[in-house]
């Protein structure tokens, strides 16, 4: 197999705010992997807050070719010699996406189906990013009809959160979650978590910071279920997040890719998990990627490529509220502008 891979930016359609910043781009690398005349394709959506960038999933990726082999249908051994290759997850995802596209082409049938998964998933969320309570409530207002659920950004540290949610419950009748990207303590969560609960917010999303010590006890006393993102990347972490929530955020950029994501699924399942699939910043081709495996999860948050000014990977359809692969080899997208080269 030939490897070979590019960086490219992404325009945002307004700029993202969370408790940790803001962002108008975002910057990912584009996979492709050539085996016998047919091209599949990935992307790795890093984020610096796992020390990861662009430049680095390029770097790893472009070091990656002599790890394929020749059988793109070895996809466990693949997978075990990236794992040998500390970090780097999300180019790891990249490349994990670009094997399934080109296995999915070459048999002629697409990934959710070489999986053995069914294609209609739960209805995405669609993010409302961090803003003061009217601004919140406005944007809230603005997709009214269009989505089934929507995910309120938290974390703003001015004692405003509450609010902030009580704005948008006051435009907005669809069930909404929260997440708080780690930004509140205890004491916070413990005062704000009984009155969201009030509002009708269905669970939270980390509220206490990766690995905190007082997770299993806002576990054990929360009104909401806790879900955690920034606490689960791998397999490995799902013990101890069982221990400190009651539901598992996975992200195919943080897991590696596919074939981790489903063992995440199954693990959490096993243990009496709630599943919710994400998303970060990231186009199409990211997005149909984690739209192969949505069906296994309870809760879906696939909206990155929707947040974008233009998606140049077009093909998943958002079809009532839910993002729907495509009934199409491999991934189902193609790119709206291929690259030249």
């Amino acid at each position: 197999m030939e490897l070979d891979a590019r960086m490219a930016t992404l325009r945002m359609a307004e700029t993202f705010v969370i408790s940790r910043g803001a962002s108008d781009e975002a910057e990912v690398v584009f996979v492709e992997i050539r085996h016998d005349g047919v091209s599949g394709f990935g992307e790795a959506a890093p984020t610096e807050h796992y020390g990861e960038s662009a430049a680095s999933a390029l770097a790893f990726v472009q070091d990656a070719g002599e790890l394929l082999g020749d059988d793109p249908f070895a996809l466990e051994a693949i997978e075990a010699r990236l794992r040998e290759r500390p970090g780097e997850q999300a180019a790891k995802s990249g490349i994990d996406a670009a094997l399934h596209d080109l296995c999915g082409k070459l048999v002629g049938r697409p990934v959710w189906q070489l999986l053995g998964l069914e294609r209609l998933g739960p209805p995405t969320s669609w993010t409302i990013w961090l803003g003061d309570p009217d601004d919140m409530a406005r944007r809230a207002e603005r997709v009214r009809g269009r989505f089934k659920r929507l995910k309120l950004k938290l974390g703003g540290g001015d004692g405003l959160d509450v609010e902030r949610v009580r704005a948008v419950r006051g435009v907005s009748e669809v069930p909404l979650q929260v997440d708080v990207n780690e930004f509140w303590s205890l004491d916070e969560a413990l005062e704000a978590l009984p009155q969201l609960a009030e509002l009708g917010v269905e669970y939270c999303e980390q509220p206490l910071p990766a690995g905190d010590w007082a997770g299993p006890e806002l576990k054990r006393r929360s009104p909401l279920p806790i879900y955690v993102d920034e606490d689960c990347h791998t397999l490995g972490d799902v013990p101890a997040c069982a221990e400190r929530a009651h539901g598992l955020t996975v992200k195919l950029a943080k897991s590696g890719g596919i074939r981790e994501a489903v063992r995440l699924a199954h693990a959490g399942r096993a243990l009496g998990l709630g599943l919710m699939l994400g998303c970060m910043n990231e186009s199409g081709l990211a997005v149909a990627a984690g739209a192969q495996v949505a069906s296994l999860f309870d809760h879906v948050d696939l909206d990155g490529n929707l947040l974008l000014a233009e998606d140049p990977w077009p093909g998943v359809e958002l079809v009532d509220g839910v993002q729907l692969p495509a009934d199409a080899p491999g991934l189902g997208v193609r790119e709206a502008v291929p690259d030249p080269r």
